[in-house]
Formats: structure tokens, C-alpha cells, sequence
């Protein structure tokens, strides 16, 4: 008999805005990373002009980890600008 495991893992897909133009991935991710492990993090460039839009989304696996960072970063400073962070809005 054959017995499958489906692992899912959910990730809280968090969303970042306000962001500095100049805020690099790396920093973004750094940010978060105090508060745990971050799966990805991803600042949205314009097609056109590949600057930054100002705003982003980070991807963290552990949820008490994921509302730490949350509260914690919401209204904080990254690159001289005042970010708002709060959980992304599914697409569905």
C-alpha cells in the first residue's frame, strides 16, 4: 500500500508600501529577517522604466513570526521613508 503525504505549506504574503525608490530586495528582506525566516522578498519595478514602484511583498512561512514583523515594521523607517506593512490582500 502506498501512502502519500501532501505537505502544504501557506505563506503569509505580507505587503509593503511606501517603500523608498532606492530600497534594494536585499534590505527589504534584511528588515524582516529580524523577526524570522523570510521565503522571498520582492520589490514591484515598473516594465518601462525598471524603477521601482515603491511598494513590495515579502513571503514568510512561520504566521507568529509573519504578525511580529508586521506590527513591529508598520510605521517604522527603512531608507528615510515611513513604510506601511500590513497583509496582502489575496487576488482571488
Amino acid at each position: 500500500m502506498l501512502i502519500f503525504f501532501i505537505f502544504l505549506i501557506v505563506l503569509m504574503n505580507i505587503f509593503v508600501a511606501k517603500l523608498n525608490y532606492a530600497t534594494s530586495e536585499d534590505a527589504l528582506r534584511s528588515a524582516f529577517e529580524e523577526f524570522g525566516t523570510v521565503d522571498s522578498a520582492k520589490i514591484i519595478m515598473d516594465r518601462d522604466t525598471q524603477r521601482s514602484k515603491g511598494f513590495g511583498f515579502v513571503e514568510m512561512p512561520n504566521d507568529d513570526e509573519a504578525n511580529q514583523a508586521i506590527s513591529s515594521l508598520n510605521e517604522t523607517e527603512i531608507d528615510g521613508r515611513t513604510i506601511v506593512v500590513k497583509v496582502a490582500n489575496s487576488r482571488d
